[in-house]
């Protein structure tokens, strides 16, 4: 590995604003913001709009959307397209 080419990889907390969850993890990304952790120590920390508690992937809470109905409605619109 080459030196002196890599970004730091350091501790960082992201703070998921929508759920109020924050996780200590190790990234090369930084911010000036910092916040006092649970261990005593202060790191920088990085507020994320949405993280895997809070997406609703992840917490079962997404919503079916009926796609047979929209592919129904696209064949319809389209379907003496293209043809002479």
């Amino acid at each position: 590995m080459k030196k002196d080419i890599h970004p730091e990889y350091a501790p960082i907390v992201f703070n998921d604003l929508s759920s109020g969850t924050k996780i200590l993890t190790r990234s090369t990304a930084t911010s000036e913001k910092t916040i006092e952790w649970e261990d005593g120590n202060t790191y920088p920390v990085i507020d994320v709009e949405i993280s895997s508690a809070s997406h609703p992937f992840y917490t079962g809470k997404q919503r079916i959307l009926d796609s047979a109905g929209r592919v129904e409605k696209f064949k319809d619109r389209y379907k003496g397209f293209g043809k002479r």
